[in-house]
């Protein structure tokens, strides 16, 4: 008889966050050495699965979309091949509450014993938020 799951590992909603890992790397590169740099991205997703090894199975999948064992990808600047391999996945969260369209909290940490200070130095005027930058990178 398997173990009780946890009701802070189920969903109620059947909607679930993952995020996923993956990372760029080059044909040329000397894969035995872990302390190479590399860019990589974390990606983070909504899914909705009946439970979680149902989400896990899903966000592997979406994870491992346009991902590729040839080295298909050419670095514009260098010119060196490569593809993006998928790593995993970092995270897989159930989300509690339905969503809204005036809004839904999917996710949110707790901090303990930090600075009102530091607390005020995470904000952000309306003008520097991510989304309002328009400048080509």
């Amino acid at each position: 008889m398997g173990r009780r799951i946890a009701s802070r590992n189920k969903s109620p909603t059947g909607w679930w966050v993952a995020t996923i890992i993956e990372r760029f790397e080059f044909e040329d590169e000397d894969t035995s050495n872990l302390q190479r740099r590399c860019r990589a991205w974390s990606n983070v997703v909504v899914l909705k699965a009946r439970d979680r090894t149902h989400a896990y199975n899903k966000a592997v999948r979406y994870g491992k979309l346009g991902i590729s064992d040839e080295n298909t990808c050419i670095d514009i600047e260098t010119r060196r091949r490569g593809r993006w391999v998928f790593e995993g996945l970092a995270s897989l969260l159930p989300v509690f509450d339905p969503f809204d369209e005036d809004g839904s909290e999917i996710l949110f940490d707790d901090f303990e014993n930090v600075s009102v200070g530091r607390v005020k130095r995470w904000i952000k005027q309306k003008k520097d938020l991510e989304v309002f930058d328009d400048s080509e990178p």
